[in-house]
């Protein structure tokens, strides 16, 4: 029963990691035609979360491309080294655990850094093509004090928080990006309220 399990979330993981890689590759080729950022001074002023580095162009031969690609060949072979492991010994039954903690690591592990492109049909964020339709709704966030996000970055303090709420996503219900000033911001809120993409302000309470 308990190998049946495995199995299950193991091909999980498998289509997982395989959907992402061709969401990434289809990311790169949709945001040649980005509306939005297009000059280098709107892409630094978009900060991707944990590391609040300024967002870089997404191509087949950057660096976060390549490793996402390499990455993901990587995680399969673990993957399947595993799934041996787990048909041929009864190491299963006394690390279940650990195995589903693994499983985390490597869906983690092929994730790529951040992005978002507004398109003239829909949006890209964190790798990943979202149709207008898709998206329920987006909120705009001033990062000052007591903000959950103040006192990470000089750069984060005092910019916005932009966060997409996603439709029928329960494994990722939204995604956010800071956005480092109040013009572009409003820039990439028009392009959403032109595609009839709803959003709110949500004013800062201490």
């Amino acid at each position: 029963m308990i190998d049946i399990i495995f199995i299950i979330i193991f091909i999980t993981c498998i289509a997982y990691i395989i959907q992402y890689r061709m969401n990434i590759k289809k990311a790169a080729e949709m945001s040649t035609q980005a509306l939005f950022p297009r000059t280098e001074r709107e892409f630094n002023s978009i900060l991707i979360p944990a590391e609040w580095k300024e967002m870089q162009p997404i191509s087949k031969h950057s660096r976060s491309y390549q490793y996402v690609k390499w990455a993901t060949l990587a995680a399969l072979i673990l993957l399947f080294i595993l799934l041996v492991v787990v048909l041929t010994t009864d190491w299963i039954e006394s690390s279940l655990f650990s195995s589903a903690y693994l499983f985390f690591i490597l869906i983690k592990s092929v994730q790529h850094k951040g992005c978002l492109f507004i398109l003239s049909k829909g949006v890209i964020i964190n790798g990943k093509f979202y149709h207008p339709n898709q998206i329920s709704s987006y909120q705009t966030e001033k990062i000052i004090r007591w903000h959950e996000l103040y006192g990470y970055s000089t750069r984060v303090d005092n910019g916005y928080k932009l966060t997409l709420f996603h439709k029928k996503s329960w494994l990722n219900p939204s995604s956010y990006v800071v956005v480092e000033n109040e013009e572009h911001l409003k820039k990439i809120t028009s392009f959403f309220d032109h595609q009839g993409i709803v959003g709110n302000h949500k004013e800062q309470t201490t």
